[in-house]
């Protein structure tokens, strides 16, 4: 009999023992590292975000090329949908570190008197980032970036879907940065479950819903703080008050880009009844105007075999008003409208993470209103009008991560605002400031002057002293 340890079996195991306690050991080393206080100087944090910058800049046709062989993205929408952002991001910290870094002083109370009262923000600590496939680069370095800017050491574990752009990264940072400040896990679900087990002092994930009831869960037996950043069903409201060109030509753009595969693109369409026909029309007429074709530029395939299929059992061949044609070999789906959907229509069941969009028609937009805030909330939500009283109502009535009223997706770029999820479309937020705070602690200081002591709360008490707290506080 073959003992274990000559098996392939026992060496599929010690490789994997030997990865386990590799990752282990760099955790530790990060936070040995980080006891250094080396990560707290705003020099430090400086020196490697430029350091970052100009590795992606080098190595930007390296980039291009490995998440061209993941799904097909063009050159021109990995610079416009990844790279630029990972590049702002990096010198909106470079220009605004300092400030951000900059212990705030605050309103004194009158009881607290004399004194002073600062906030400082301080790094957690050692960070576990996870990134998400579908713009592998943007939401894995972009909280890695947040992450630096804070003074955290981190740890990014890249998505295995994307197994090219993975290997990119893991190469770029990992040859260039020390393991015990920033490293890249490669690998998959039992190298993600290893992860899970280990202390954190912070864990950020980009995913499905699915997946990010299981981090929360891991990071509650640490008591780990966690920001997730999942998904919904984010809707887009079309108003016969809309301009309608506009409108078309920006769902269909916000839609379809990536092939569907965006967090925050318009999951499905409500039109107004009275506008419909005309604004399908319109729909179709952008769709083929962007030359959305197996290969081209403008679009890209289906991650894979999985999502593909999961695609094309949610396409119903007698709804289809435009599209509804696919290349298995290719993992390819035309952009594809479907219409006379309700709310009960499988595809209104899930969110759909593909180049397909279900409309539903309305007549009352009060009510679509109601039917959209008895779902989840969603990551997004997006309305096209030009009638004040529906941008209010829209704004008022609905929960939704953030949105645009007359665009889709744009909001993304602004750093100044936040970017996050609420309820099942996630926790927490990030993107310029709010992904500093992110990922840093605000510790409250009050420092107290030594003379001028009031003897008020001091025992022994008295109704006199009652009487001044109450006045005071």
């Amino acid at each position: 009999m073959v003992r274990f340890f000559k098996t392939e079996k026992y060496k599929k195991y010690q490789v994997k023992y030997n990865r386990d306690m590799e990752i282990e050991k760099i955790l530790l080393k990060q936070k040995d590292f980080f006891k250094t206080h080396q990560t707290k100087s705003l020099s430090f944090r400086k020196m490697y975000l430029e350091k970052l910058r100009d590795l992606i800049i080098t190595n930007e046709n390296v980039l291009f090329e490995a998440i061209n062989k993941d799904f097909g993205k063009s050159g021109f929408d990995t610079f416009s949908t990844e790279i630029s952002f990972i590049l702002n991001d990096i010198d909106y910290y470079l220009k605004n570190l300092k400030a951000l870094a900059k212990p705030k002083k605050v309103r004194t109370n009158l009881v607290n008197q004399p004194g002073s009262s600062k906030i400082y923000t301080e790094p957690l600590g050692c960070v576990l980032v996870i990134g998400a496939w579908n713009y592998p680069y943007q939401l894995s370095l972009s909280p890695v970036i947040a992450a630096m800017a804070a003074g955290n050491c981190c740890i990014l574990k890249t998505s295995e879907i994307a197994e090219n752009t993975m290997n990119a990264m893991s190469f770029i940072i990992n040859e260039n940065f020390p393991s015990e400040y920033l490293y890249v896990y490669e690998g998959g679900i039992e190298e993600t479950t290893v992860l899970l087990q280990l202390k954190f002092d912070k864990i950020f994930f980009t995913g499905s819903t699915k997946v990010g009831k299981i981090v929360y869960k891991a990071a509650a037996e640490h008591l780990t703080p966690v920001t997730l950043e999942l998904g919904g069903k984010s809707p887009a409201i079309v108003t016969k008050n809309a301009n309608l060109e506009i409108a078309a030509k920006r769902i269909v753009w916000g839609k379809f880009l990536n092939a569907g595969q965006t967090c925050v693109a318009p999951d499905y369409l409500l039109v107004e009844e009275t506008i419909q026909e005309q604004f399908l029309e319109m729909l179709r007429k952008y769709i083929k105007e962007f030359k959305y074709e197996p290969g081209s530029e403008q679009y890209t395939r289906i991650i894979n075999q999985r999502n593909f299929q999961r695609l094309i059992h949610l396409i119903d061949k007698e709804k289809i008003y435009s599209g509804g044609n696919f290349d298995e070999e290719e993992l390819y789906i035309e952009p594809t409208i479907l219409h006379h959907i309700d709310w009960n229509s499988e595809i209104m069941q899930e969110e759909i993470f593909g180049p397909l969009l279900p409309v539903i028609s309305f007549q009352s937009y009060n009510a679509a209103l109601n039917n959209v805030s008895e779902l989840d909330k969603p990551l997004a939500a997006y309305l096209f009008t030009n009638n004040s009283e529906e941008k209010e109502t829209f704004t008022r009535k609905l929960s939704f991560g953030g949105g645009c009223i007359n665009d889709t997706v744009m909001h993304l770029s602004n750093d100044n605002l936040p970017f996050g999820g609420v309820g099942g479309s996630g926790i927490g937020n990030y993107h310029g400031k709010y992904g500093f705070e992110a990922f840093s602690h605000q510790k409250a200081i009050l420092e107290k002057a030594t003379w001028g002591e009031p003897n008020i709360k001091y025992p022994p008490y008295s109704e006199k002293k009652l009487n001044w707290i109450k006045k005071l506080l």
